[in-house]
């Protein structure tokens, strides 16, 4: 790291979380609102996706490495996994007459929380009752499902990924809970990992959040975690971005907006149409960008195709 990133990273780190006022983030809201962007709103910024910026992206691949970014399926119960997956047998090979014998599994899960790598459809964030688009989301959203913004929509993202690995520019083994991170770190980090944010990628931030769990211990991350400050985010609507993740979800907390719980969540999703990656494991992926030399790579995500679902698990693909 030069001079110059040792003073951005020394500049940026562990100050206090600016306060956003509600008036604040609703102007903020309404400037960044993109709902008329694109004929086809149920995709939103997915519409960056096209078959051109997948052969682009296709490009960053060298060494062929393959990382997974999900978290292990968890069924053990914890503070930040108060309601766990489910996983059990239903065959174990005794029930057929002839060969072969079967193995069965079922799994189940309420994947929207803070163990389980998942995708946030469009469908899944509403802000003073209206989705991306306006969407009246009481209207469009039923106990059998949703009618708008559905992640079936979305279909698979392949494209350019950016790991924006904030402790690695620091120089510091992960970021406190409720840290927050904000444009001007957004930017140190771009100068020191050598890689620039650009249209269609999906950015992935990494706070150490998993590395400092697997040494410290649980937490209850829904009310402490690091991540985005909600001023970060014209920045990365000014860089056409078409997916966000992180390795919390996103949102610094405590938030700080006054009763709005999840403002990230709010301006990407409901005003850009930008789906979220929440709960990554970017502890493999942080450790081969470093050995690769490189920020960038080829990055996959395949949702479950599930007709008016809010969003599904996901385990997405870095390849170097």
């Amino acid at each position: 790291m030069s001079n110059d990133q040792s003073a951005d990273a020394a500049a940026t780190s562990s100050r206090p979380t600016k306060p956003v006022s509600v008036a604040e983030f609703d102007a903020m809201y309404e400037g960044l609102k993109a709902w008329h962007t694109w004929a086809d709103a149920d995709r939103g910024a997915w519409n960056r996706v096209t078959p051109a910026s997948a052969a682009a992206a296709s490009g960053t691949v060298s060494s062929g490495r393959i990382v997974q970014t999900a978290l292990p399926w968890n069924t053990e119960a914890a503070v930040d996994n108060p309601r766990p997956a489910l996983h059990h047998m239903v065959d174990l090979g005794d029930r057929e007459a002839e060969e072969p014998s079967t193995n069965k599994d079922f799994l189940a899960v309420d994947y929207h929380g803070k163990s389980v790598t998942h995708l946030d459809a469009l469908s899944h964030i509403a802000y003073r009752g209206e989705l991306f688009g306006g969407v009246v989301s009481s209207e469009a959203v039923k106990t059998n499902g949703t009618g708008f913004g559905d992640v079936a929509s979305l279909g698979a993202f392949v494209g350019r990924g950016v790991l924006l690995d904030i402790p690695a520019a620091r120089g510091v083994p992960w970021l406190e809970p409720g840290e927050a991170v904000y444009a001007d770190d957004i930017e140190a980090a771009e100068r020191a990992l050598g890689v620039r944010i650009g249209a269609a990628d999906a950015v992935l931030l990494r706070t150490g959040h998993k590395r400092r769990r697997n040494e410290l211990g649980a937490w209850d991350s829904s009310n402490l975690s690091a991540g985005l400050h909600a001023s970060a985010m014209p920045l990365l609507a000014e860089r056409e971005i078409a997916l966000l993740g992180s390795d919390g979800d996103s949102d610094v907390r405590p938030s700080p907006v006054p009763g709005v719980h999840s403002p990230v969540h709010i301006l990407a999703i409901t005003a850009l149409g930008v789906p979220l990656i929440d709960n990554l494991d970017l502890e493999a992926l942080s450790d081969a960008a470093r050995e690769e030399h490189r920020y960038e790579f080829l990055f996959v995500v395949a949702p479950l195709n599930v007709p008016a679902g809010t969003g599904s698990p996901v385990n997405p693909i870095a390849i170097f």
